[in-house]
């Protein structure tokens, strides 16, 4: 049985733009912790290889730090370590995959073309390629396990994009995978976690990027751990202990501060929200908000998409479809003494009057 642990698009160096300078220092310097973390769960899980596959780097741009904690940790995680270089990263003469040392365990895929490693320990193929340019045509089309390896554990480390068959990114479809001959087929490109899937008798997985670094990658994230025995491939997916970005709506009401604290998690300290305040209200103000709430967050951000209150009863009786249809229903609102009745009355004057002014009508 072979272990192994895929990650993908960690994007080390990210700008972290939307941060200010001192927060998108730090972190960065989580970005390099994550690589610690990485390979202390292949050392724990006793992992024979460790897949990465793709955008490792975020761009040409790297510091020195970044690589040397990149080889003291690779070389250290117990593993035979293969990189496939992807659109964010690719292979170039001033790429740090050609310019600077390695350990002997990291193999990095430096060819367009497919490229086969043999292991006699774990007895495995590992197969891979290199974006050689920020796009790259199809990279997988065409290939199929050799008749020589089929009775080999064949494995590929790819990044690639199987959402649109015209994609820059080599696209990837599910009929070159189900002809690939391929055991596990090791993808990087997609930042959001994919359930594995099997084409043909080839499983294949993306784990989406193991750290968010904005407000379209939230949520948990983290990376797969898997066994290859023969033909069979089974994989779990493990969260890491990472910095989350979380959007959350809240309905201002008459104290948004109260309904802010009512509807955040207890543990968010050291996460990263966006919370957009929802709902009708006379006015928000965002400055003192933030001045109050700012320290429960790593970093925040308010968002006022609040709507002025409706005055329901105001044209009730006027000589119009809106009027009279208000009139009713508050002539229904005086007769009744039953809450819930009262309720249901004021939601149906609500839901004319949005309408009538060109609202997009409120959920009951």
């Amino acid at each position: 049985m072979i272990k192994f642990l895929h990650a993908a698009d960690l994007h080390l160096d990210s700008t972290f733009a939307a941060l200010d300078p001192r927060q998108a220092a730090l972190r960065r310097q989580e970005q390099r912790r994550l690589v610690t973390e990485l390979c202390r769960l292949c050392r724990e899980n006793e992992c024979d290889l460790l897949l990465l596959s793709g955008d490792l780097f975020d761009g040409r741009r790297v510091y020195l730090d970044t690589l040397d904690t990149l080889r003291d940790e690779l070389s250290e995680c117990g593993a035979q370590v293969f990189i496939a270089p992807g659109n964010h990263d690719p292979i170039g003469p001033t790429s740090p995959y050609l310019t600077q040392a390695w350990p002997e365990n990291v193999h990095i895929f430096t060819n367009a073309g497919i490229e086969a490693i043999v292991l006699r320990e774990p007895a495995c193929v590992v197969y891979g390629a290199a974006f050689t340019s920020p796009s790259m045509p199809p990279l997988l089309r065409g290939f199929r396990v050799p008749e020589e390896n089929i009775d080999y554990v064949n494995f590929m480390v790819l990044h690639g994009d199987a959402a649109q068959a015209d994609s820059p990114y080599n696209p990837i479809t599910k009929e070159e995978i189900a002809q690939s001959g391929l055991t596990y087929l090791a993808l990087g490109h997609t930042h959001l976690r994919g359930a594995p899937e099997t084409a043909g008798g080839t499983v294949y997985a993306w784990p989406g990027c193991p750290m968010g670094r904005g407000f379209d990658e939230t949520g948990v994230k983290g990376v797969y751990l898997g066994t290859a025995d023969g033909g069979s491939v089974e994989l779990r997916f493990v969260p890491l202990s990472v910095r989350r970005y979380e959007i959350l709506c809240v309905e201002a009401g008459e104290d948004p501060y109260a309904a802010i604290l009512e509807a955040i998690p207890e543990n968010c300290a050291e996460d990263i929200y966006r919370i957009i305040l929802t709902g009708e209200s006379e006015g928000v103000d965002i400055p003192a908000l933030e001045a109050a709430l700012g320290d429960r967050f790593y970093a925040l951000q308010l968002r006022d998409e609040t709507v002025p209150p409706l005055e329901l009863w105001t044209r009730c009786g006027d000589e119009t479809l809106e009027g009279l249809s208000l009139q009713t229903l508050r002539q229904a609102l005086d007769r009744s003494e039953n809450p819930r009745q009262r309720r249901l009355i004021e939601l149906a004057a609500r839901r004319i009057a949005e309408v009538c002014e060109g609202r997009e009508a409120s959920a009951l």
